[in-house]
């Protein structure tokens, strides 16, 4: 892998000020380097040693504890075994309190920062319009960044990915700003070859978090859970909401932007394995389900490792409607439009009658079944949450069929939770159990590979049904070796390609390049609890001044942009953060002089 330092030339660096050196108006402390240990897997080696060169030349020295996968650098951060560890957001559902909430809000799923004035500023954004929210998100980045440090920002990706243009049907391969790859919408440029071969794509992480959607976040499993369980409502590829391919056929927001009415389809049963096939469970995806799928995606307690329970904190509850009259008296948000209007919009057969059975809904006789999901506060946000993986629909009875354990008690050596991958791996502990209500259901896996089979359940019939029926992911953990396999044809399409890869696939004439900018961020997170740099601000911001983003930038050949935070692709506050040497040997000096 290339190093940062190939950027340094010679001139630079008798130009640049010697680590512990006295800048102007400030008296040296001492020469002395400070340590610093850098955490972050052997995926971003190459960023590591820019940092590295970076910090080295502003007067740190640097251990770099590098992970092979982001199963052992997690463990590495829970145990507090760093300074600063690399770190990168995506917010894969295009609104901006996704993009702080979890990372940086007392107690958020994936937050190891505490700061009352930072909470404050999330809490308050988080109920007001795109209109208001941009000060109060520019104060926030103001304290996160520039006063307090907690994060320095390297830079703000393109979202990339490659695919065999001889095998998949072009038009079939999406790419969007924010969701995951439709897995339904895949399809072979020969048709014949939909039922007979698998379409082969790739990820670098094995380990699965879970496969119950509201245990994980993490690039292990987001692609995985969001094609094999239905949600309330999808984003286009430009981050519009949308209920295109969800379980709604409309959705509508009503007076006072506090209640949300969902009116469910009928054509969604859930899969289920049985002999490593997909077959249909004959269980019926309905308002039960999707009641008690939100109600424990918003209970911490619901299931143990819960890490996604604050993206859905402001759901207070949830209701089957079954009185028609509800909603021809309640009105569409800014409209003189009742709901039930909203709700029929499009539909074949209005709504005749509201059944609370799910097995009774015929939505082709006008039988509906309509979800009402009220918010703690105005807060229509929580419709992009909706969008999200972790708000995958699980059926009740296989779930509280599986999971019988005591939450409080939860044993990880002896109980076996819904989703566990052990449970789908090949081996002795092989005992698939997931009922999905996706397009897609995981059969096995195994190192090599893991196998989906199409839900024979799911949209029958419609241009939602899946094309393909099997989905193969290879597990290539290699940048390298995953593009020789594309090019090889080992595999037919690379979700997430490097920016200094892009002239290789343009000069593939058996590929295609798909580029979006992406809401993907990449940034240095500092250890707030048991390190030096949890104690001093001014350690932190020695490091932040330290960051040139033009050297990434020229590194990755201009397909990168600068960035302040994880809000940097979604809200424009008109902060900047500027790489400062003398700024950061200053600040380092006022360290020392601490100790």
């Amino acid at each position: 892998m290339l190093s940062g330092c190939n950027f340094t030339t010679k001139d630079q660096a008798a130009a640049s000020p010697t680590p512990g050196a006295a800048t102007p108006g400030t008296a040296a402390v001492n020469n002395t380097p400070v340590d610093i240990e850098l955490l972050g897997t052997s995926a971003n080696e190459t960023d590591l040693n820019i940092v590295r060169d970076q910090l080295s030349k502003n007067g740190f020295n640097v251990k770099l504890n590098i992970q092979p996968d982001y199963g052992t650098f997690k463990s590495q951060q829970d145990a507090g075994n760093f300074d600063v560890a690399l770190s990168s957001w995506t917010t894969v559902t295009g609104n901006p309190d996704y993009a702080v909430r979890s990372l940086f809000k007392t107690g958020g799923d994936y937050s190891i920062m505490t700061d009352p004035d930072i909470d404050k500023l999330i809490e308050q954004a988080s109920a007001q319009t795109p209109e208001q929210y941009t000060e109060t998100y520019k104060k926030f980045e103001q304290q996160l960044v520039l006063d307090k440090a907690y994060i320095a920002p390297l830079y703000n990706s393109l979202k990339a990915q490659a695919f065999n243009q001889d095998i998949l049907k072009k038009e079939s391969v999406r790419l969007s700003k924010s969701r995951s790859l439709p897995w339904e919408e895949l399809d072979f440029k020969d048709a014949s070859k939909r039922a007979k071969d698998p379409i082969i794509l790739q990820s670098s992480l094995p380990s699965l978090t879970s496969l119950d959607p509201i245990k994980g976040n993490d690039g292990s499993i987001n692609i995985i859970n969001t094609n094999m369980y239905v949600r309330l409502l999808n984003l286009t590829d430009d981050d519009k909401l949308t209920p295109d391919g969800s379980l709604s056929h409309n959705f509508a927001i009503a007076e006072g932007n506090s209640d949300y009415y969902f009116i469910l389809r009928d054509d969604i049963r859930f899969a289920q394995i049985k002999d490593k096939l997909a077959v249909d469970s004959g269980e019926r995806v309905g308002a039960e389900d999707v009641i008690f799928s939100l109600n424990r995606a918003k209970d911490k307690n619901s299931v143990p490792n819960h890490r996604t329970f604050t993206l859905h904190e402001h759901i207070q509850k949830l209701e089957l409607v079954t009185d028609p009259a509800v909603l021809e008296s309640a009105k569409l948000s800014g409209s003189s439009e009742t709901i039930k209007a909203a709700l029929e919009k499009g539909l074949d057969s209005k709504i005749s009658s509201l059944v609370s059975d799910k097995n009774k809904a015929s939505n082709k006789e006008g039988k509906y079944q309509v979800v009402k999901l009220t918010t703690t506060q105005p807060f229509p946000q929580v419709l992009n949450y909706l969008a999200h993986q972790s708000a995958g629909i699980v059926s009740k009875k296989q779930v509280e069929t599986i999971n019988t354990y005591d939450v409080a008690k939860y044993d990880v050596n002896k109980d076996i939770a819904y989703g566990d991958q052990s449970t789908v791996t090949e081996g002795a502990k092989y005992n698939n159990s997931l009922y999905t209500s996706g397009p897609y259901i995981l059969s096995y896996k195994n190192d090599y590979e893991a196998v989906f089979n199409k839900n024979p359940g799911y949209m029958k019939g419609t241009k939602y049904e899946p094309k393909v029926d099997t989905i193969k992911v290879r597990f290539i953990k290699d940048a390298e070796s995953s593009l020789s396999a594309l090019r090889s044809g080992e595999i037919h399409l690379l979700y997430g390609v490097s920016e200094i890869k892009f002239d290789v696939i343009k000069a593939d004439n058996k590929l295609s390049l798909q580029t979006i900018p992406s809401n993907a961020v990449s940034y240095l997170l500092f250890n707030t609890k048991n390190r030096e740099v949890a104690k001093s601000a001014d350690l932190r911001r020695a490091v932040l001044y330290s960051i040139n983003q033009d050297e990434f930038l020229a590194y990755y050949k201009n397909n990168k942009f600068k960035a302040v935070s994880t809000l940097s692709p979604l809200v424009k506050t008109g902060l900047e953060v500027k790489a400062d040497p003398a700024k950061a040997k200053d600040f380092l000096n006022k360290y020392k002089a601490t100790k």
